[in-house]
């Protein structure tokens, strides 16, 4: 007599086997990618191409004024209120707007003197990266940036020769600003 499997049997060796082909499947699947052909998409540089990039959607920094000078330098625009950073090869590094205080230097060449990681300025916010560079009518005048990030306006019936900007620029600005570093001021 010839034994016969039942018909439930039949169907539970065939889910079996269905699931271990799967799982099969999954094991190859988890190992990775596969190589697969280069004309089914896109390339990763033409993709790349087509979308924006982050920096791409930010706007270059503006030109320096024409007849600010040549070779590394920063140059302050009175009438603009922004400073730029130039380097050697005179391309620019950084611009960003100040908010001037109430004495402004005369344009004019002028190179950094003195430099001071924190104090109090002469309107009696704490700054830092106090970068002097002039003088003028016995009032120091000098980039910095208020510690807390503000950029108050100039204490009124005050002499200040201080001119703000903000944390970010501050310190780009105290990198770059090194003693002796030229400033040219432009109208």
């Amino acid at each position: 007599m010839s034994a016969r499997l039942p018909s439930w049997a039949w169907v539970t060796g065939l889910t079996a086997g269905a699931v271990a082909v799967v799982a099969v499947l999954a094991v190859r699947a988890d190992q990775g990618p596969r190589p697969e052909p280069t004309a089914a998409r896109p390339s990763a540089s033409a993709s790349a191409s087509a979308e924006p990039k982050p920096q791409d959607t930010e706007p270059a920094p503006p030109a320096a004024p024409a007849g600010s000078g040549t070779g590394r330098r920063i140059v302050y625009s009175l009438t603009q209120h922004r400073v730029w950073l130039i380097d050697a090869s005179d391309a620019v590094r950084g611009s960003f707007t100040v908010w001037p205080g109430t004495i402004a230097p005369d344009p004019g060449r002028y190179k950094v003197g003195t430099r001071t990681e924190t104090t109090t300025g002469s309107d009696g916010v704490p700054i830092e990266h106090v970068v002097f560079f002039a003088n003028k009518d016995g009032v120091d005048i000098a980039f910095s940036n208020a510690l807390d990030g503000s950029s108050p306006p100039p204490a009124e019936g005050r002499r200040t020769g201080g001119i703000r900007i903000g944390k970010a620029p501050g310190d780009a600005l105290w990198a770059f600003a090194t003693a002796g570093t030229p400033v040219r001021v432009v109208d």
